[in-house]
C-alpha cells in the first residue's frame, strides 16, 4: 500500500468526515494497541526498576545501582529529540502509517533486548552496555510513535471530536501503565522475593517485545489519513515540496509554544502517574506490593476520567483544560507529597488527586499540539519540541526527586515542578485555541 500518493493510496482513507462506523474503530483500535505496546515497553521499566538494578550494575550499594538505573531512564529521554525528527520526516514525507509501523517494531526489539539480557555479574558491565542501547532504542522508537500516532489520530477524527479521539492515546497508554503496575503487583505476590530479583523481572520485559508482533499486524490493516494524501496530492500537482526545516522555521511561534505547554505537565505526569510507586517503595518506605495495587487504583481512575475530560476539551476548549491542569497542579504539588508517609492508602489518596488534573491536559493534549501545525509540518513540527521538552523534565524527573530525595532536599524539587507548571500556564495564555480548527 503507497503512503505517497494518492493514485495507490487506498480508496477509504483515514478520516472522520468519510470512514464507517467499522473503519472508526479500526483506527482507534491500530493506534490504541500499537501505542499501548510502546507506552508498555517504556514504563515497565520504571515499574520493575527497584527489582533489577542490582542485575545491570553493581549491588554492593543498592541506591547507588538505582540511581544508575534511572539514569539510563533519563538517557533514553534524549533519544526522543532524535525519535521525532526520524519518525516525523518519515509521517510527514511518507505517511504517518509507516512511521507508526517502524516505532513499534523499534520499540519490540528494545523490550526484547532487556528481557534477554545477561546480568552484571556474568558478564560485567556489558550488561549496563546493553541495557544502555535498548532504552537508547526504545528512546527514538517512542518519539517516532508520538510524531506518528498523535498526528493520525488527530487528522482521522471528526473536528468536533478531536479532544475525544485524542484521548485515545492516553486511555490505551495509561491502561499499559496499568497492565505493568498490575504485573508488578502480581508477581510480587506470586514469587518470591529471590525469584523476582533473580529472573522474574524479565517476563514483563518479554511480554512486551511479544506483543508487538500483534500491534504490527493491526497497523498494518490501517489507512492513511485523507488530510495527508490530500497534502501529498496538491504537492504533487505543483511540483512542490516544501523544506522541513523551513516549515518549522514558520512556525516557530508554534515550536515555542508546544515546549512550554509541554513541560510542566510532563514533569507532573512522570512524578505521580509513572515514578509514584517506586518513589513511594525507595524513598518512603512502603510496602512494595501494595504500593504498587495503589498505582493499579488510582491509574483505573484515570482511564475512566480521560474520554470524558477529552470530550470537555471539544465543548469548552483546549486552553481551560489546560489551565485548570497547571493552576490545580501548582497548588497541590507540597500538600500531596507531605501526605505520603509510610502507608500505601496515602500514595493512593495523593495520586487519585493528582491523576484527575492530569486528565484535563493529557486527555486532549495530542489534538491540541497538532492542531498548532500545517499538515505537510505536523507531525515533525510539534514532535521535536514536545520530545525536546519531555527529554528534558519528564526523563530527568525520577531521578531528580529520588536524588534529591535521599539528600533531605526533596522541597527543591517540589518548587521545581511548581514553576514548570506556572510556565505551562502562562504559554496558555499566550497561545491561541485551536478547538475545532480546519487542518490545512
Amino acid at each position: 500500500m503507497s503512503t505517497t500518493t494518492t493514485a495507490a493510496a487506498p480508496a477509504n482513507r483515514a478520516g472522520g468526515a468519510s470512514t464507517t462506523r467499522r473503519e472508526r474503530r479500526r483506527i482507534l483500535l491500530g493506534t490504541g494497541v500499537g501505542n499501548a505496546i510502546e507506552w508498555y515497553d517504556w514504563n515497565v521499566y520504571v515499574v520493575f526498576a527497584p527489582f533489577f538494578a542490582a542485575q545491570f550494575f553493581n549491588s554492593d550499594n543498592p541506591v547507588s545501582a538505582l540511581l544508575a538505573t534511572l539514569a539510563i531512564f533519563a538517557v533514553g529521554f534524549v533519544m526522543r529529540p532524535l525519535g521525532g525528527f526520524v519518525f516525523g520526516w518519515l509521517a510527514d514525507r511518507h505517511g504517518r502509517r509507516l512511521s507508526m509501523l517502524l516505532a513499534i517494531s523499534l520499540a519490540a526489539v528494545g523490550s526484547l533486548m532487556i528481557g534477554l539480557s545477561p546480568t552484571y555479574a556474568s558478564v560485567g558491565v556489558v550488561a549496563s552496555v546493553v541495557l544502555l542501547l535498548a532504552r537508547l532504542l526504545q528512546g527514538v522508537a517512542h518519539g517516532g510513535e508520538i510524531a506518528a500516532s498523535h498526528t493520525y489520530i488527530t487528522e482521522a477524527a471528526p473536528a468536533d471530536r478531536r479532544g475525544r479521539w485524542a484521548s485515545v492515546i492516553y486511555v490505551s497508554g495509561m491502561g499499559a501503565v496499568l497492565v505493568a503496575t498490575l504485573l508488578g503487583a502480581t508477581l510480587t505476590g506470586v514469587l518470591s522475593e529471590s525469584e523476582l530479583y533473580a529472573w522474574g523481572w524479565r517476563i514483563p520485559f518479554i511480554v512486551g517485545g511479544l506483543l508487538g508482533i500483534v500491534a504490527v499486524f493491526l497497523r498494518t490493516r490501517l489507512d492513511e489519513t485523507e488530510a495527508y494524501t490530500k497534502v501529498q496530492a496538491e504537492e504533487g500537482s505543483a511540483g512542490v515540496r516544501p523544506s522541513l526545516f523551513r516549515g518549522m522555521w514558520d512556525n516557530r511561534a508554534s515550536v515555542v509554544q508546544v515546549m512550554g505547554l509541554t513541560i510542566g505537565g510532563t514533569v507532573f505526569f512522570y512524578t505521580w502517574a509513572i515514578a509514584a510507586p517506586a518513589y513511594a517503595i525507595s524513598v518512603k518506605g512502603v510496602d512494595p506490593s501494595a504500593a504498587l495495587w495503589a498505582g493499579v487504583a488510582a491509574t483505573a481512575l484515570l482511564i475512566v476520567l480521560l474520554p470524558f475530560a477529552g470530550a470537555l476539551s471539544d465543548r469548552i476548549g483546549r486552553r481551560p483544560n489546560f489551565l485548570i491542569f497547571a493552576l490545580g497542579g501548582a497548588a497541590v504539588t507540597f500538600p500531596l507529597n507531605r501526605l505520603i508517609q509510610d502507608e500505601a492508602w496515602q500514595l493512593l489518596v495523593a495520586m487519585s488527586i493528582a491523576l484527575v488534573l492530569i486528565a484535563f491536559v493529557v486527555s486532549m493534549m495530542p489534538a491540541a499540539l497538532a492542531e498548532l501545525f500545517p499538515t505537510h509540518v505536523r507531525a515533525s513540527g510539534f514532535a521535536v519540541p514536545y520530545s525536546l521538552a519531555v527529554a528534558i523534565t519528564g526523563g530527568t524527573a525520577p531521578y531528580l526527586q529520588t536524588w534529591l530525595s535521599s539528600r533531605g532536599q526533596g522541597d527543591l524539587f517540589l518548587g521545581y515542578t511548581v514553576a514548570l507548571l506556572l510556565v505551562t500556564a502562562v504559554t496558555v495564555m499566550l497561545t491561541p485555541e485551536t478547538k475545532g480548527k480546519p487542518l490545512e
